[in-house]
């Protein structure tokens, strides 16, 4: 598949609809689902009002990126969903604007996103977002990191706001069993009813 922009918000009408709180919504995902868990691109805070800076962590230059532990993560859930079809939402806050003027665009309180469908594999792939985004040349050769990242058959979430050092992802207690054991992540259970401690 390739990446495509999406011309109505019909995909999206879920995380519209949602009777989560906005905040809520965009850093731990939509409710409803069996199990979450966090995928820490950093270690959490050891104390409120922790800087990133005082962070004694250092993943090395071969690290992958928080976009690949994405990939990688995403790659897992696609073995627990009937579809290859996914949807993308882009915060429109990065800069890079859709190159399709009709792209369909998601707005909910303090954030607003660009709809896109494809597969998990075109996350990462630069080239695919190029044929569709526009913006500083050069800046995003991987492509944007994704807001959210859905299948048609919405059997997992994953969410991701730009301030929270983690991603959270939301599906079946099997698959999210499966993601905690994943090699090489860093992926933590969640629980909806306590916010995770964030840097300033």
């Amino acid at each position: 598949m390739s990446v495509l922009p999406c011309h109505d918000l019909s995909a999206a009408n879920w995380l519209q609809t949602s009777d989560r709180p906005w905040n809520q919504l965009v850093t731990l995902g939509p409710a409803g689902y069996d199990a979450y868990a966090r995928l820490r691109f950093i270690p959490d805070p050891t104390h409120p009002g922790q800087s990133e800076g005082d962070v004694d962590f250092d993943p090395g230059p071969d690290a992958p990126s928080e976009n690949d532990q994405m990939r990688s993560a995403l790659t897992l859930l696609t073995t627990h969903t009937t579809t290859e079809r996914c949807y993308f939402a882009i915060w429109d806050g990065w800069g890079l604007l859709p190159i399709d003027k009709t792209t369909a665009r998601l707005q909910l309180p303090n954030r607003n996103y660009f709809l896109f469908d494809g597969a998990v594999a075109d996350l990462g792939d630069g080239a695919q977002w190029n044929r569709v985004l526009s913006g500083p040349a050069g800046a995003w050769p991987s492509g944007p990191d994704p807001a959210f990242v859905w299948p048609a058959d919405r059997t997992w979430c994953l969410t991701k706001d730009v301030d929270p050092h983690y991603a959270t992802i939301a599906a079946s207690s099997v698959a999210i069993t499966a993601l905690l054991n994943h090699p090489g992540l860093d992926i933590v259970p969640a629980d909806l009813a306590e916010e995770p401690l964030h840097y300033l």
